[in-house]
């Protein structure tokens, strides 16, 4: 988990002055491991440290801090503490952010003093030259009153087109992923639900085809237009611009059809057959927020959206029209 900056400055431009609450160390077992953290305000919150009656008490614990204008570190054994399982304990850091202090978080991980008035400890020290001379990675660690965290960079970016009912339910199933970077494409403003995600870019392009050329050719894409002649050409264009992984939505039908059309304009087989089609996990069904389910379990274990082969659509034949 990681220092997410610009969750932080949406919600301050959103709410003004804002707690974050961060699990900076663990001991035993807990709800969430050390780096998770949310964001409260005087009537909100976001992100999570594990619900229950943890957060329900540090979330009235981060707007009593917001009150009285102070950062605060609290140890809690979940057991005796809070009534809970988990055995465990847990050490919270509350700190409250505006804008002029965000302004003071630059690079890629932010060491600071959150507790007393000793030096920064020696492994953190280390760790944190390590990371800016050599760009190794930064573990949150909590040491000596001083708290240690790496800041979020989105390594992997997501291409989704189409806002109907399925690119709604995969950008609200992607977007809270830690890491990953939605870009969203449909044909016109209206198209996009009034509340985007966080995070979420929204792209308007009369002819979402035309936005591919902006991918970087590392991005992972989802094609689920309304149209399958929108669909056809976004995959066309993919096909000579470059990609990390593209899914399509549809049915083996379908993919039939497409297969012999993109061969028609040009593109070898190996190639086409690097375009997954169809998506997501038959066996949980054809809900959107079932495909969006299957289509992110596939994400986040293997690593990016897989390549297709000729016998996962054997395997996978799904006869759905979205």
């Amino acid at each position: 988990m990681s220092f997410d900056r610009a969750a932080l400055s949406d919600a301050i431009a959103r709410h003004g002055r804002v707690a974050r609450v961060v699990v900076a160390g663990v001991e035993g077992s807990t709800p969430r491991e050390a780096g998770a953290a949310m964001l409260v305000w005087g009537d909100g919150q976001s992100g999570t440290i594990g619900g229950g009656a943890l957060e329900y008490e540090a979330a009235a614990e981060a707007r009593a801090a917001l009150t009285a204008e102070r950062d605060a570190v609290a140890r809690k054994p979940l057991g005796p503490a809070l009534g809970q399982c988990c055995g465990g304990a847990v050490v919270l850091v509350c700190e409250c952010w505006d804008a002029a202090r965000l302004e003071t978080v630059a690079g890629d991980f932010v060491l600071r003093r959150v507790e007393g008035k000793a030096d920064a400890p020696l492994p953190l020290k280390r760790a944190a030259v390590k990371a800016r001379n050599a760009g190794a990675p930064v573990e949150t660690m909590f040491r000596g009153g001083w708290l240690l965290e790496p800041v979020a960079r989105a390594t992997r970016a997501i291409w989704i087109y189409g806002a109907g009912h399925v690119g709604r339910a995969l950008v609200g199933v992607l977007a809270p992923l830690p890491d990953v970077a939605v870009t969203w494409v449909d044909t016109g403003p209206e198209r996009f639900p009034e509340d985007v995600p966080e995070g979420v870019t929204v792209l308007p392009a009369a002819n979402p085809a035309d936005a591919v050329r902006l991918a970087p050719s590392a991005a992972e894409h989802l094609v689920l237009t309304y149209s399958h002649a929108l669909d056809l050409e976004i995959c066309h264009r993919l096909l000579g611009h470059g990609f990390r992984a593209a899914g399509l939505i549809g049915s083996a039908t379908k993919w039939a059809r497409f297969r012999s059309r993109l061969a028609a304009l040009g593109h070898a087989p190996e190639q086409i057959a690097r375009i997954r089609c169809p998506i997501g996990n038959p066996a949980l069904g054809k809900h959107p927020q079932a495909i969006a389910v299957g289509v992110a379990a596939e994400f986040l274990t293997a690593g990016h959206l897989a390549e297709e082969t000729p016998q996962d659509r054997e395997d996978t034949a799904w006869q759905t029209r979205f």
